[in-house]
């Protein structure tokens, strides 16, 4: 299992993102362009230390990333989706995308993925924080599929 940023704009997200991967073991994507200079501080300041602990692959775009998929399902998170990840059986081998925090993916990633949930949410709100929400997937993804640590 992996995860995806498509195009990260916060440094801060992307920390927290590789902390986590650093904790359950997950190995993290980076889809450039993103909103911020690699070597930001805050990216390390997130992080922290875990950040040597991480196996990030960082991709010049969309099509470098794309060409780097093997067999794995793309599986989008997206408030256009229907369906909700508790609902979904999530394998071993998906690699879990998630969209820039200010506008998600455009169409021709979102129809290049195999499958599209969405985290339920009160209907008064528009979505929840990139870290956040991997943070939910992650864990429900690797419970599904055994591959929580520990």
């Amino acid at each position: 299992m992996r995860v995806a940023l498509f195009e990260p704009e916060i440094a801060g997200n992307v920390g927290a993102v590789l902390r986590l991967g650093a904790c359950l073991g997950v190995p993290v994507d980076l889809i450039e362009p993103m909103g911020f200079v690699w070597d930001d501080r805050r990216v390390r300041r997130t992080a922290m230390d875990y950040i040597d602990h991480v196996e990030v692959v960082r991709h010049a775009g969309w099509e470098a990333f794309c060409d780097t998929l093997g067999e794995g399902r793309l599986v989008l998170f997206t408030t256009k989706a229907q369906h909700s990840p508790y609902d979904f059986a999530f394998r071993p081998d998906d690699v879990l995308l998630f969209g820039k925090e200010s506008t998600g993916v455009p169409d021709h990633v979102r129809d290049a993925s195999g499958a599209q949930v969405r985290f339920p949410m009160r209907p008064e709100v528009r979505s929840m924080n990139l870290a956040s929400s991997v943070a939910l997937a992650m864990g429900e993804a690797l419970r599904q599929t055994g591959g929580l640590p520990g």
